[in-house]
């Protein structure tokens, strides 16, 4: 990595001299901590797959220590006005490939075909703290040949991410991530360690591809699609909240909170991923039709 892209002075006369000002919308807040990038790539796995999927490289800070380690690197970039920046400090790594595009919208089974060989990989990013949980669930639940998810998040979503389902701080996501992965902390990064900083302090994890979910479920995407209703009103009951967000009777949703033995009055955060893999086979025939 060139020393000058943890040096802020250097960094603020890349982006004016690309005539680049940063877009809060974007959730741009760059790295100047040197130690932390190289700590992230040595983590990710990427040895041991095809390649590394990057999501947001910014100005190419991780995506460099990623292209000294992996066979290659697929770096998806939103903001095309960082094509030419990435273009110049990448200009030495030959097996980094960038891609102008939303991470969202992707065909990543299709991205990974053509460009890192059908997989495995592994995907290491520096996330913007306001598409973390859609690019995660994404990312978790497209049944991608992933093995593992390296990713720095703001410190309070780590603690969310990681915690199993049926704790309080868990959400959605939670259910998601228990049920493809292991998920650890790896290390802390304070907000000094960006320009600018942000408000907020950041945590980088990880997320270990299990070969076999935890729990076997009828049907992956209703399993998911429960999990979100369920979380979608998390102040009120299950019931509420998944009546509201499947269309479905209360009434019926009760029955199937009894039936997969769960109290009707259980609120989301006190299901533990068994009972969500239950309830989710319970509600399939209502949700699908058979």
């Amino acid at each position: 990595m060139p020393p000058s892209l943890s040096d802020p002075r250097a960094l603020r006369e890349l982006l004016q001299r690309h005539g680049l000002r940063l877009s809060k919308g974007l959730g741009q807040n760059f790295l100047i901590n040197p130690s932390v990038c190289p700590r992230m790539a040595a983590a990710c796995g990427a040895e041991g797959c095809a390649g590394v999927l990057e999501v947001g490289p910014g100005v190419g800070v991780l995506t460099r220590e990623l292209s000294s380690t992996a066979k290659k690197v697929v770096s998806v970039e939103l903001d095309h006005r960082l094509l030419p920046i990435l273009e110049e400090t990448l200009s030495d790594c030959t097996n980094v490939e960038i891609v102008q595009g939303d991470i969202l919208k992707l065909d990543l089974h299709r991205l990974i075909e053509e460009k890192l060989s059908g997989g495995p990989v592994c995907v290491c990013a520096n996330l913007p703290y306001y598409i973390t949980s859609p690019v995660i669930m994404a990312l978790l639940e497209g049944g991608l040949p992933l093995t593992a998810v390296t990713v720095m998040v703001q410190k309070e979503a780590a603690a969310r991410l990681c915690a199993p389902p049926g704790v309080r701080e868990c959400g959605a996501v939670s259910v998601s991530v228990h049920y493809r992965s292991r998920p650890q902390v790896l290390f802390q990064v304070g907000r000094g360690s960006f320009m600018p900083p942000p408000n907020v302090d950041s945590s980088v994890i990880r997320f270990d591809m299990l070969p076999e979910p935890p729990v076997r479920v009828r049907n992956e995407d209703i399993l998911f699609k429960v999990a979100r209703g369920a979380f979608a009103q998390r102040r009120k009951t299950a019931a509420n909240s998944l009546s509201g967000a499947l269309r479905l009777p209360k009434g019926l949703i009760e029955g199937r909170l009894a039936q997969a033995g769960i109290p009707i009055n259980a609120r989301a955060e006190q299901l533990t991923l068994a009972q969500f893999g239950t309830l989710s086979d319970a509600l399939c025939d209502d949700i699908y039709g058979g």
